[in-house]
C-alpha cells in the first residue's frame, strides 16, 4: 500500500505546473481593485476623534460591519472565480494520467454577461446553481463590482421570535435577540414551500321541504380533526380554510352529560328539542348517542405506521409525533403489544411485535427515527397490515395507527384507490385510525377517507396537550370499538315540520336505501364515545319558512299526531354482518338535553366560519356570549378554550 502511495506522490510532484506569475498578479490586482471600490463612497469620509480614518484594519472592519452574509460570500466567490479562471489554463496539459483512471479535460466556463444587470455564475455541465451568486456589473464589462448593500436605515429587520423552517437551522424558533440581529438585506422574493393542503370539498346541507323530501339519512362521525385544525389556524393568526370546518367534528370534540346506556346495550340514544339561538322562529332537534364503557379493556395489538418522509422533518411533525406516542405508551399494559413500521422512499419494520412493558426498547426505536425521502404510503400500509395480521389473536383488538402529514406521493395516491384498498383490509378485523401532524401539505381529504374506510377515527395533533386528550384521556374510546356501521335516519312529519336541514355531516350523507343495506359502510362508535347531531327545523306556519308551498304538487298533510318526526338507528356489533334496529319518536314537547346550549353555540360558531346563509342576524359576539353562559363544568378547560378561539375569530374576521 505504501509503495502505491509513494508512486502516486512522485507522479503528482513531477507534474505540478509552475504558476503563471503574470496572470496571478493580474488576478490579484483586479480583486484588490474591486475590494477598494466596495469601500468607496460618494461622500467625504467623516473623521473620528479617536483614530485616523485610514488604515487597512479599519477598512476591513468597516467592510465586515456593512457587508451582509450574501455580500461577503459574493466577494469571496468572485475572487475565487477570477483566480481560478487565470490558473486553470496553466493546468491544462500538465495533469498526469494515473493508471486505469482516464483524465477528462474540463474548461472553465466563461461568465455569462447579462448586459449591465445580473451575472449568473453556472457550474460546468450542470446549468445554473440552485442559489446563484448575484453580482452587479457596471457599464464597462471589464469592471466587476459587488452590488452595494442598502444603508442601515433602509434595511428590514426580521420580527422577534421569528420561526425559521429552512434547511440550515432545521426549523428552530429563534429567540428575540437572534431574530433582531438577522437583517433582511434586500427585497428579492424568497421561494416559499408550496401550500398543498387539501380538504374535502362539500357544500353545506341545503334546506329540505318536508312534504317533498321527508327522510334524511347519514353515517355518524366521531372524528375530531376539524376542531384541532381550526384551533391551529386561529392561534396562528388566520381564519381556517373553509373546507376544514366540519361542524359535526367541532361539536363532537367536546364531552356532554348524556344519559348512559342500560346494561347490555352498546349505546343509548336520546333526543331533545330547543329554540334555535340564531333564529327565534325555528327549533333545533338534538340527537345524542352515548357509548358504553366496557368493564375491562381487551388486549390491544397496535401497529404504529409512521411517515418518515422528508416532509415530516419539522418540529410539529416527527418530533411531536414521537412525544405523542411516548405519552400513549404510558397507558398500555402488559397484555398489549406494539410494533413500528415506517415508510419514506420505501417501507420497513423497525420494531418487531414487542410487549408494551418493554418501554425502553420501544422508545429507542422511536427515538432513532429520522425524516427523509419520498412518501411510499402504499408500501407502508401493506407492511403494517401484514404485521397486524401476524399479531392478531382471538379476543384481542388489532389496529393500525397511521401518523402522517397526509402526503402520499409514491404508490397508490388516488383517494378512491386508497379507499378500496383499506375497505378490502378492514374485513379481516384490523381497523385503521389516522393521526395528522403539521401544516402546509396536510392532505386532510385523504386522511378522512382512510379513517372512514378503515373503520377508525381521524384526529389532528397540533400540540402535546391534544396528544394527551386523544391518546391518553380518550385512548379506550379511540381504539376499542363497540358498534360498527352506525347509521341515523330521521323521517320528519310534514304536518308539523315545513322545512328542515341537517347541520354538518356533509361528507357522511347516505342515500335513503343505504339505511337498510348492511353492505353499506358507515361510522363506528368506540367505548365511551359520544355522538351529537343537530337538525334545524321550521314548524308549519312559522314566518321563518324560506320556501313557498307548491300550488299543484304539494298536498297539505293531515295528522292528529304532534310528533315532529321518527328516529331510526342501525348498527352492528363488532364482527357481525347483520345490523340491529332502534326506533323512537321525536315529540315537540321533549325537553332540551343537558349541555344543549353549548352544543348549539359551537354549531353556530362553525356556521359563522363557513359563512352560512342561514345564520344572518347572529354574530361571533352572540356565539361567545352563549358559549360563555353554557360552559358548565369544564374540568380541563376545553370549553374556555373554545370561547378564546371564538374571540380570535371575531377579531380576525373584521
Amino acid at each position: 500500500m505504501s509503495d502505491d502511495l509513494d508512486d502516486l506522490k512522485r507522479a503528482l510532484d513531477a507534474s505540478v505546473p509552475t504558476p503563471d506569475a503574470d496572470k496571478k498578479a493580474a488576478a490579484i490586482a483586479l480583486a484588490m481593485k474591486n475590494f477598494d471600490r466596495a469601500q468607496e463612497s460618494t461622500d467625504d469620509t467623516r473623521q473620528t476623534s479617536d483614530r485616523p480614518a485610514g488604515g487597512l484594519f479599519r477598512g476591513v472592519r468597516n467592510m465586515f460591519a456593512n457587508f451582509s452574509t450574501r455580500g461577503v460570500m459574493g466577494a469571496t466567490t468572485a475572487l475565487a472565480a477570477v483566480t481560478l479562471m487565470a490558473f486553470i489554463p496553466t493546468m491544462q496539459g500538465h495533469m498526469p494520467e494515473l493508471p486505469g483512471t482516464p483524465v477528462q479535460q474540463v474548461k472553465a466556463p466563461e461568465p455569462e454577461y447579462s448586459g449591465g444587470g445580473l451575472l449568473s455564475v453556472q457550474s460546468a455541465g450542470q446549468g445554473a446553481t440552485s442559489a446563484p451568486m448575484v453580482i452587479a456589473r457596471d457599464a464597462a464589462p471589464a469592471d466587476l463590482a459587488i452590488a452595494p448593500r442598502p444603508a442601515p436605515s433602509q434595511r428590514k429587520m426580521a420580527p422577534a421570535n421569528m420561526y425559521s423552517g429552512g434547511a440550515g437551522n432545521n426549523g428552530v424558533l429563534l429567540s428575540m435577540p437572534q431574530a433582531e440581529s438577522m437583517p433582511i438585506i434586500d427585497d428579492r422574493p424568497v421561494m416559499q414551500e408550496a401550500d398543498t393542503e387539501a380538504f374535502p370539498d362539500a357544500d353545506a346541507n341545503p334546506i329540505k321541504v318536508t312534504a317533498e323530501d321527508p327522510v334524511s339519512t347519514f353515517s355518524i362521525d366521531v372524528d375530531t380533526a376539524s376542531w384541532s385544525i381550526l384551533r391551529n389556524s386561529l392561534t396562528g393568526g388566520m381564519l381556517p380554510p373553509e373546507g376544514s370546518v366540519r361542524i359535526e367534528e367541532m361539536v363532537n370534540y367536546f364531552s356532554y352529560d348524556y344519559p348512559a346506556p342500560d346494561d347490555g346495550q352498546a349505546f343509548a340514544s336520546t333526543v331533545g328539542v330547543q329554540q334555535t339561538p340564531w333564529n327565534a322562529d325555528t327549533q333545533l332537534v338534538h340527537i345524542a348517542l352515548q357509548g358504553a364503557l366496557p368493564a375491562e379493556r381487551p388486549p390491544m395489538n397496535l401497529v404504529f405506521l409512521i411517515d418518515t418522509s422528508g416532509s415530516m422533518n419539522q418540529p410539529n411533525k416527527l418530533p411531536l409525533l414521537k412525544q405523542s406516542f411516548r405519552l400513549m405508551l404510558g397507558q398500555l399494559s402488559a397484555e398489549d403489544s406494539v410494533s413500528i413500521v415506517t415508510y419514506a422512499g420505501s417501507a420497513g419494520r423497525v420494531l418487531d411485535p414487542t410487549p408494551a412493558t418493554e418501554r425502553e426498547t420501544i422508545l429507542a426505536a422511536l427515538d432513532n427515527l429520522r425524516a427523509g425521502g419520498g412518501t411510499a404510503g402504499q408500501a407502508g400500509l401493506q407492511q403494517a397490515y401484514a404485521t397486524a395480521a401476524e399479531m392478531a389473536e382471538e379476543g384481542e383488538v388489532s389496529r393500525v395507527i397511521l401518523a402522517t402529514d397526509g402526503d402520499f406521493n409514491i404508490g397508490i395516491n388516488d383517494p378512491e384507490e386508497l379507499e378500496k384498498y383499506i375497505a378490502d383490509k378492514r374485513e379481516d378485523g384490523t381497523y385503521l385510525s389516522v393521526l395528522g401532524f403539521g401544516r402546509g401539505n396536510l392532505d386532510d381529504a385523504t386522511m378522512q377517507s382512510l379513517a372512514q374506510f378503515g373503520n377508525g377515527m381521524a384526529a389532528y395533533i397540533d400540540t402535546l396537550a391534544e396528544a394527551q386528550k386523544v391518546l391518553v384521556d380518550q385512548l379506550t374510546g379511540a381504539l376499542v370499538p363497540i358498534a360498527d356501521d352506525v347509521k341515523i335516519q330521521v323521517e320528519f312529519n310534514p304536518a308539523t315540520v315545513a322545512e328542515y336541514r341537517l347541520i354538518g355531516y356533509e361528507t357522511r350523507a347516505l342515500r335513503r336505501e343505504d339505511f337498510n343495506n348492511d353492505a353499506v359502510d358507515a361510522g363506528e362508535i368506540g367505548a365511551g364515545h359520544q355522538v351529537t347531531a343537530l337538525y334545524e327545523i321550521t314548524p308549519v306556519g312559522s314566518p321563518a319558512r324560506l320556501t313557498d308551498p307548491l300550488r299543484y304538487g304539494e298536498t297539505a298533510a293531515v295528522s292528529d299526531s304532534d310528533e315532529l318526526g321518527f328516529l331510526r338507528l342501525r348498527y352492528k356489533a363488532p364482527g357481525e354482518d347483520e345490523s340491529q334496529l332502534i326506533e323512537a319518536p321525536i315529540s315537540a314537547d321533549q325537553a332540551p338535553l343537558a349541555d344543549a346550549q353549548f352544543a348549539a353555540a359551537i354549531a353556530g360558531f362553525g356556521q359563522l366560519l363557513r359563512g352560512s346563509d342561514y345564520v344572518t342576524d347572529w354574530n361571533f359576539a352572540d356565539a361567545i356570549s352563549l358559549a360563555q353562559s353554557a360552559r358548565g363544568e369544564d374540568t380541563y378547560g376545553y370549553r374556555q378554550e373554545a370561547v378564546t378561539l371564538m374571540r380570535l375569530a371575531e377579531s380576525l374576521s373584521r
